[in-house]
């Protein structure tokens, strides 16, 4: 298996933008009442998991960022899950759309919590390395052109 390049490269970012996109989805059914509630809250949570998981990436240069914006992530995806219980007792979702978004968003905690067990796998370096001394191979440029 090929190292992940981005953080778009990883399954759990991947995992995490498609709940997302079913929860905003299932969340264009949910009564106008709850727009600033339920709507509202349950539209930040579920996007901020990859933000978070997306941001964690950048910040893998120091291990303890890295599993603090880890851990961020997985509140968020736990967090969705509180949401998605408001959803089933509202009777705003079906039983089988809350057991899918509730089945990813288990899936997703568990990933999240892996990737903190093993954080030394996603760092760069070691937290003492010099990054001035740090040649680029070949291929690697600081610029890309997207």
């Amino acid at each position: 298996m090929e190292p992940a390049r981005s953080f778009r490269d990883l399954k759990v970012y991947q995992a995490a933008r498609e709940a997302a996109r079913l929860v905003f989805d299932y969340s264009k059914g949910f009564p106008h009442e709850e727009r600033y509630s339920l709507t509202d809250q349950i539209r930040r949570s579920s996007p901020a998991v990859k933000a978070m998981i997306a941001e964690a990436w950048a910040r893998r240069r120091y291990k303890a960022a890295f599993v603090n914006k880890i851990d961020e992530a997985l509140g968020e995806a736990y967090e969705t899950q509180s949401w998605l219980d408001d959803t089933v007792d509202g009777a705003y979702l079906s039983k089988d759309q809350f057991n899918e978004l509730d089945r990813r968003y288990d899936g997703i905690g568990g990933m999240l919590s892996r990737m903190i067990d093993r954080a030394d796998d996603f760092c760069k370096h070691s937290p003492g390395t010099d990054y001035r001394s740090i040649t680029r191979e070949e291929g690697e440029f600081g610029i890309t052109d997207h």
